[in-house]
């Protein structure tokens, strides 16, 4: 999961080749049944839990030379990846999020889920001997990971066109994927005048100044977190006013700090919405992002969209993986009530 591939997991889960499925779904569709278009990886996580700490199996003075080995007996297999997160969420919001990515001769129990989803998977492109990419993941009893991502099918994520997906599509977002195929997926977007989201993740080292600004002078928003900005600042020499003078809006997530939406007009604080329970953060970035794209399809304002991305994120967190979290049409207002008024 590419962009964000810290211990995702999901709740619709394969357990025993049983396809467990939820039980409720905001079931209103997209205003005009437009879709968004979500470019962007999927992924498998595999997750392993050593009982122990690392440092107290590597010698500090023998780093050069280091040979270990971490005994693992917890281990499980999660589905992951920003552009299938992201369409998780807005189906949960009663949107309708295209992925647009590639996977692996290895996706098909994954394809089979986000089908059953509801989920369309048209234009997740299968590379035949190539992996889905992966993500291996070990964390210790002080929750430090060492992680080796396996980027597999990701690589190729450049042969999508964003013509493939022909009409319908209101807007797009190019999320973390392979580098070539984020560039080419903007381009495509701009040369088609569907506005869409720039949203790096951590795919901004792959990137430099001049590559950066052109994805902003394409793009007709622009979402980061806090850490995010700051590099994007010091790799184009942009300020902030530099860049919401090219675009609509610059989306700034803080975590527990809420987030901060600038405009030509201003800066809009949005107050974190309350979770119930802080069980794990992975993903949250990506729940944001539905409730961004959700305001965007039905034409909300700033405030607003902010507020339900704000909430999206709060929910999201309350379960581990980016794919656990679950609300009725009534629960959702009345948290939005309960947190903004």
């Amino acid at each position: 999961m590419w962009g964000r591939f810290v211990t995702q997991q999901s709740w619709v889960c394969l357990y025993n080749d049983i396809l467990c499925l939820p039980e409720v779904w905001m079931v209103q569709d997209s205003p005009g049944g437009k879709a968004a278009l979500i470019c962007g990886s999927v992924a498998y996580d595999t997750i392993l839990q050593f009982p122990d700490r690392f440092k107290s199996h590597i010698l500090p003075d023998k780093i050069h030379i280091l040979n270990v080995s971490f005994l693992v007996p917890d281990m499980r297999r999660e589905f992951g990846g920003c552009a299938t997160n992201i369409a998780y969420s807005l189906k949960l919001l009663g949107d309708r999020g295209v992925p647009m990515a590639t996977a692996g001769h290895d996706f098909a129990p994954y394809r089979e889920r986000m089908l059953a989803l509801g989920i369309c998977m048209d234009y997740v492109k299968v590379i035949d001997g190539a992996f889905t990419a992966q993500a291996f993941i070990t964390t210790d009893l002080d929750d430090n990971q060492i992680t080796a991502f396996h980027p597999g099918a990701m690589q190729h994520a450049h042969l999508n066109q964003v013509s493939d997906a022909g009409s319908g599509i209101a807007l797009g977002i190019v999320a973390p994927d392979g580098r070539q195929a984020m560039m080419e997926h903007a381009a495509q977007f701009a040369a088609a005048k569907i506005p869409f989201i720039f949203d790096p993740g951590q795919g901004m080292p792959m990137f430099g100044a001049e590559e950066l600004k052109t994805f902003i002078a394409q793009a007709r928003w622009v979402a980061v977190n806090d850490y995010e900005l700051a590099l994007l600042q010091q790799k184009t020499g942009f300020t902030v006013s530099d860049i919401t003078a090219q675009v609509e809006a610059l989306v700034v997530t803080r975590g527990a700090e809420g987030s901060v939406i600038h405009t030509k007009e201003g800066a809009l604080q949005v107050q974190c919405a309350k979770p119930r329970a802080v069980v794990d953060p992975t993903g949250c970035g990506d729940a944001y992002r539905a409730g961004l794209i959700h305001g965007l399809l039905r034409g909300l304002d700033w405030e607003t969209t902010g507020r339900m991305a704000s909430l999206m994120g709060a929910i999201k967190i309350e379960s581990r993986g980016p794919q656990n979290h679950s609300f009725t049409q009534a629960e959702f207002d009345r948290r939005y009530r309960d947190n903004f008024g």
